[in-house]
């Protein structure tokens, strides 16, 4: 197995910076935009794919999270972008099993051209984006410290916590800590 990849503490996308535009085709057959998809709180942009470890290990997480987010009137979305077809776990008919195996409560997005990922400067799977209401950036890094493993029992729900705490305060949360995964499998 490959070492996992860790996203530099150096970023092009920073915490105020709008949202790149999107517009993706889903696996429920739809094209979202983040507009289709933000709460009225915030959204979370996940990059994910179908065989990475570090996403296997942590989707239930991811889900639970989601739905939780989701009540405290943040929406969320998942995109891949990872070359399906050096990687076919990650192809668009597997992502599509994948989101009705597990229910996901957000829209699976494929990003073939993988020019959205370019522009959030995204590298590994899984990795975090969170937005306020107005689209500017409040939250970059991992879901927790957990990785692929399950979340111990004082572990903290990083992301889940610094998008509460956004909602409720109006403030970023102070040091987030970059995601591990991954690297998004780019194309020659």
């Amino acid at each position: 197995m490959s070492q996992p990849a860790v996203k530099d503490q150096k970023r092009k996308l920073e915490i105020g910076d709008p949202a790149p535009y999107f517009s993706l085709k889903s696996t429920d057959g739809k094209t979202y935009t983040i507009a289709d998809v933000h709460g009225a709180k915030g959204t979370v942009v996940i990059f994910m794919c179908n065989h990475c470890p570090y996403v296997k290990g942590a989707l239930d997480r991811i889900i639970a999270d989601m739905k939780e987010l989701k009540a405290l009137g943040i929406g969320s979305v998942a995109i891949s972008a990872n070359d399906a077809a050096n990687y076919p776990e990650d192809s668009f008919e597997n992502m599509q099993k994948l989101a009705a195996a597990k229910s996901f409560p957000f829209p699976y997005l494929y990003d073939e051209t993988q020019n959205v990922a370019r522009a959030f400067d995204a590298v590994c799977t899984p990795e975090f984006y969170g937005f306020d209401a107005g689209q500017k950036l409040v939250y970059h890094g991992r879901l927790d410290s957990a990785g692929n493993k399950p979340l111990p029992k004082n572990g903290k729900r990083e992301l889940f916590e610094a998008m509460k705490q956004y909602a409720e305060t109006g403030k970023p949360a102070p040091n987030q800590q970059p995601s591990i995964g991954c690297s998004i499998k780019w194309k020659n």
